[in-house]
């Protein structure tokens, strides 16, 4: 239906009022000769209301002759009437062309721009520095290169931990996560260790005596940013020249070594390991969902039942119970027992499984394992996973997946200071 009517505003088509007293005849003139007409309503008692396509009108107008019937045009409908009546609107056309043309220029730059996360730094200052790199109000957004911004930002804007800009349309979302350092008044020292295994992506130093550089393997609780900053190089005179020339005085004795809190942010790949297996024929026990639940109270060996019955209606069934015992009274118990007891109906189960709905099941479980290592905010780089090969085929299907993040692996550790 929709194709036909679409053929029909392609070529165009006509609603036509038809009078007569040869209704029926013209109807099935029309027939005969192959001219479609459709949504034929009566409207009148020698009035019907029809709608055919425009090829159709000079074989109706002859039909209309011979069956001595008059019709009225009461609407023309299509494609080749809207190009008629816009032909002779040439100015309407331009303007729409014109419209178009300024809404697509329009839509190729950048208006507006908004900052998203930041709590201490100013918003002026972001938006001065996303400037400086390229990005502001009115500049072509084909020309902005979003990665070369968010390291724009970043290098000049060192309190920033995280930078990402989004361009969509004509507007332009600057997100940024920024650091928390603690004031110099409530700082001790102490260095930024390694709380996992991984390889060293980006190393930003703030404050401290950097270890490691990009490319480095790090183990768990090796130092990443040390708070212990060492002392320049001595710079004096060659020993014995004192004793040669009273006027040279000797070198001075080594500066101590000074001590801070380190900041900085190391991020590193890490990987996490999962391991999951699924049987291809599985035999269990599961509840059924049905339960009932019983209460007694009991007196030393006497048992009264307050709710349900002595008897449980099924087979196979497992029991939780709660007890709660009355309060003691000094160096007195008192043998008084409130017992709850549901009981849940279980029956057994067995499930057959292809070994590709078992491999599906066991990567989904391996992914599951994997990922349940990672805690807090990370970015996930890549997802693996691996059916484990026998040399003898089993029954059961085992998957490894290895899950691939990049994080911030720093942790503060205090430095301990010698007394």
């Amino acid at each position: 239906m929709f194709l036909f009517r679409f053929i029909s505003f392609l070529f165009g088509y006509v609603n036509i009022l038809v009078k007569g007293e040869n209704l029926e005849k013209f109807l099935n003139m029309a027939a005969s000769r192959g001219i479609f007409l459709w949504d034929i309503k009566r409207v009148g008692e020698n009035e019907i209301f029809v709608k055919t396509r425009l090829s159709a009108v000079k074989p109706l107008r002859h039909i209309g002759r011979t069956t001595r019937s008059l019709f009225r045009f009461k609407g023309r409908e299509g494609l080749p009437f809207i190009i008629s009546r816009l032909k002779r609107r040439k100015s309407l056309i331009l303007g729409a062309v014109l419209f178009l043309i300024g809404l697509y220029s329009l839509s190729s730059f950048i208006w507006f721009i908004d900052i998203k996360g930041n709590k201490v730094l100013p918003t002026e200052k972001v938006l001065q520095i996303a400037a400086e790199s390229g990005l502001k109000p009115g500049v072509i957004k084909f020309k902005v290169e979003e990665e070369r911004v968010e390291g724009y930002i970043r290098e000049k804007m060192p309190e920033v931990y995280y930078v990402s800009v989004e361009i969509s349309g004509t507007r332009a979302t600057i997100e940024i996560a920024e650091k928390t350092i603690k004031r110099k008044e409530e700082q001790h020292p102490a260095s930024i260790v390694a709380q996992k295994a991984g390889l060293v992506k980006e190393v930003l130093v703030l404050v401290g005596n950097p270890l490691v550089k990009e490319g480095d393997t790090v183990v768990p609780g090796q130092t990443l940013i040390s708070g212990i900053i060492p002392p320049p190089a001595p710079t004096g005179s060659v020993p014995g020249d004192s004793a040669k020339d009273p006027a040279v005085e000797p070198s001075l004795p080594p500066l101590p070594p000074a001590y801070v809190h380190a900041a900085g942010v190391v991020r590193a790949r890490v990987w996490y390991e999962g391991y999951g297996e699924v049987p291809l024929v599985e035999d269990g026990t599961r509840k059924t969902g049905d339960s009932i639940s019983k209460v007694c109270i009991k007196i030393g060996g006497r048992e009264i039942i307050l709710r349900g019955g002595k008897s449980i209606p099924f087979a196979d069934y497992e029991v939780q119970r709660n007890v709660k015992k009355a309060p003691g009274w000094r160096n007195l118990s008192i043998p008084v027992e409130i017992v709850t007891e549901e009981y849940s109906e279980t029956e057994k189960f067995r499930v057959r499984r292809s070994r590709a709905e078992a491999l599906e099941l066991a990567c989904k479980n391996a992914l599951e394992s994997a990922r349940s290592g990672i805690k807090g905010d990370v970015q996930v780089m890549e997802e693996k996973t691996g059916e484990v090969s026998l040399k003898n085929p089993e029954n059961i299907v085992r998957v490894r997946a290895y899950v691939e993040t990049l994080e911030d692996i720093g942790l503060e550790k205090p430095i301990e200071l010698q007394q």
